[in-house]
C-alpha cells in the first residue's frame, strides 16, 4: 500500500533507512519523534509468544528508552530508538520473526483480528488466506486496514479498518465496507477475491483521494450486490478481567496504551503466561492466566476511570506536542467524565474521533473542545493545567 508520508532516507551501519515524517511507521520505515526513532511491530493475529514479548522488552531497554506503546490497531511501538542502534534492532526483530523481509509487504499487512480466536478456526484460516493475497491488492493509502471480526459476535466496529470481514446474525460470512450498514455474502474460499474486488473498486472510484473507505462512501455508492446482508450489532466492549468462556486467559488494561518495558517483563514472568494478544482497546490478553496476583502498573479493575481517558505521549516525547498530556490525564481521570481526550496537538493521534471533552495543546497551553474532534473549533483557549481542574469540577 502506498505510503503517503514524506520520507527521509539515510544510512546507518550499511542499512538504508527510510524515516517517516508522518503517520503509519513500521519496522522498515521508522518515524522520527521527539524521543528518537519510533518503530512499529505488527504481531501476526495480534499474538506474541512469551519469547517474542521478552525479546521486545529487552530490545526496548537496550536500543530504546524502555517505553513501549500499544496502539489502537493492536500494534506494538518501541520508542526512543537511537539511529546507531537501528540495524542491530532489525536483526534482532528478524531473528524472532517480528517483521517481514521487505518494507512493501510490511506496510500492506494492516490486518486487525478479533482477540477471541482459536487455532484452526475461521479467523485463523482467514488470516492466512488474506495474508497471501496482499501483494495482489492495488496501491492504497497507507492507513487502509483490514479487520477480521469473525468471532461469535463482531466487536471491532470502533477500531480503525476499511474492509471488514464478519458474520451477520444468521452466521453468514460477509465482507462489509467500513461506513456501510450492509455487507456482501461470501464464502471462505473466495474471501481473498472479494477483498481484491472491493479494493479495486475503492481505487477506481476515487477512494485514494478520500483516503479512507467511510469518507469515500459519503459521496460514492457501493454496488448494490455488495449490500445484501445487514450487519449485526456489536458486542459489548471487553474489559479487564477473565476472558469470556471458552477462552482461557486474563485481560489487563494498559493506561493510555503506554507500557514500561521493565514492568511489562515483570508482569509476564509473574503471570506465567505462554503468550499475549494485543487489542485495539488498550487491553492485553495474557493467555492461559486465570488470575493476577501483582498487576504492577496495569489495570485489573473494569471500572477504573483511566479506561475512559485517551492521551497521546505529549511533550517532550512527541515533537508535534507543546503540552504534557498523560500526567494531566491522570489528574483529570478522577472526575469521571463521559469521555476525555488529551491531545498534544490538533492531529489527535490517540483518538481521532468525537469525545465529550477534548483538550488540545497549542503553544504550551490547552484548548477546550466540547463534543468534537481535536481539530474542531475550541470553546475556550489558552488554559493552564490548574485552569482545567477548576473548569472540569
Amino acid at each position: 500500500m502506498e505510503n503517503q508520508a514524506q520520507l527521509n532516507t539515510g544510512r546507518t551501519e550499511g542499512h538504508t533507512m527510510s524515516v517517516v515524517k508522518g503517520w503509519c511507521p513500521d519496522a522498515h520505515r521508522p518515524m522520527l519523534s521527539g524521543d528518537g526513532l519510533l518503530v512499529r511491530i505488527r504481531p501476526r493475529l495480534g499474538r506474541l509468544t512469551i519469547k517474542q514479548v521478552l525479546e521486545l522488552c529487552e530490545i526496548s531497554l537496550t536500543h530504546g528508552n524502555g517505553a513501549i506503546d500499544l496502539t489502537s490497531r493492536a500494534n506494538i511501538q518501541i520508542r526512543g530508538i537511537r539511529k546507531t542502534n537501528y540495524r542491530k534492532l532489525l536483526d534482532r526483530l528478524a531473528t524472532f520473526d517480528l517483521l517481514d523481509k521487505d518494507s512493501n509487504t510490511e506496510s500492506r499487512r494492516n490486518i486487525l483480528t478479533t482477540p477471541l480466536w482459536q487455532s484452526g478456526d475461521i479467523t485463523d484460516v482467514l488470516h492466512s488466506e488474506i495474508s497471501k493475497c496482499l501483494s495482489d491488492l492495488p496501491n492504497l493509502p497507507s492507513k487502509i486496514g483490514i479487520a477480521l471480526d469473525t468471532g461469535l459476535v463482531p466487536m471491532l466496529g470502533t477500531a480503525s479498518a476499511d474492509f471488514r470481514f464478519e458474520f451477520n446474525s444468521s452466521r453468514v460470512l460477509m465482507l462489509r465496507a467500513d461506513g456501510a450498514t450492509h455487507g456482501r455474502a461470501i464464502e471462505l474460499d473466495n474471501a481473498p477475491e472479494a477483498l481484491i474486488q472491493m479494493a479495486k473498486w475503492f481505487q477506481e472510484s476515487g477512494g485514494i483521494q478520500a483516503g479512507r473507505m467511510a469518507r469515500h462512501l459519503v459521496t460514492k455508492n457501493l454496488p448494490k450486490e455488495w449490500q445484501s446482508h445487514p450487519a449485526q450489532p456489536q458486542a459489548k466492549a471487553l474489559k479487564p478481567g477473565p476472558a469470556p468462556s471458552p477462552h482461557k486467559g486474563y485481560f489487563v488494561g494498559v493506561p493510555f496504551g503506554s507500557l514500561d518495558a521493565k514492568a511489562f517483563t515483570s508482569l509476564i514472568l509473574q503471570a506465567k503466561t505462554t503468550a499475549i494478544r494485543c487489542t485495539p482497546w488498550r487491553l492485553i490478553l495474557l493467555e492461559g492466566v486465570e488470575e493476577i496476583d501483582n498487576a504492577y502498573d496495569f489495570i485489573t479493575d473494569p471500572n477504573d476511570p483511566i479506561l475512559k481517558v485517551h492521551a497521546c505521549p505529549g511533550a517532550p516525547a512527541c515533537s508535534s506536542a507543546t503540552v504534557e498530556t498523560r500526567a494531566v490525564a491522570r489528574l483529570l481521570a478522577s472526575k469521571n467524565l463521559a469521555g476525555l481526550h488529551l491531545s498534544g496537538c490538533a492531529k489527535g493521534c490517540a483518538h481521532p474521533h468525537l469525545s465529550h471533552t477534548t483538550l488540545v495543546g497549542q503553544n504550551g497551553a490547552y484548548n477546550l473542545v466540547e463534543g468534537g474532534h481535536p481539530w474542531d473549533q475550541p470553546s475556550q483557549q489558552g488554559l493552564s493545567a490548574s485552569d482545567l481542574q477548576k473548569l472540569l469540577d
